[in-house]
């Protein structure tokens, strides 16, 4: 089983930097996909950004695309989700997940970490 906590949410201004950390622990394998998912108040949940465990290669919502950069530690099983320019539009519940092959989803969640874009 694989367990995700995600850590490093916070109350921030607008146009401030937050850089959102996901621990997974478990047995180790090889990792298909990690991915960002954030649920903002009266809103359903929305993808954010992903990356492949093995080579990297990363897939961004367009509303964060410039703003946000996905990136992972392989050694240390950690993704980061590394924010800049944060608008109040970005205040969400922020989720990481991982799904372990094509044909599957996001099964593997964490706990959710807050982060709050004041104006």
């Amino acid at each position: 089983q694989v367990q995700l906590v995600e850590s490093g949410g916070g109350l921030v201004q607008a146009g401030d930097s937050l850089r959102l950390s996901c621990e997974a622990s478990g047995r180790p394998f090889n990792y298909l996909n990690m991915a960002w998912f954030r649920q903002a108040p009266g809103k359903e949940r929305g993808f954010v950004a992903a990356i492949t465990w093995t080579d990297g290669r990363t897939g961004y919502a367009d509303s964060v695309k410039g703003r946000f950069t996905i990136s992972r530690d392989n050694a240390k099983s950690m993704v980061y989700l590394q924010m800049n320019s944060l608008k109040p539009e970005d205040t969400a519940i922020y989720y990481c997940a991982l799904k372990l092959s094509p044909s599957a989803s996001y099964t593997y969640w964490g706990q959710g970490t807050q982060v709050t874009v004041s104006s």
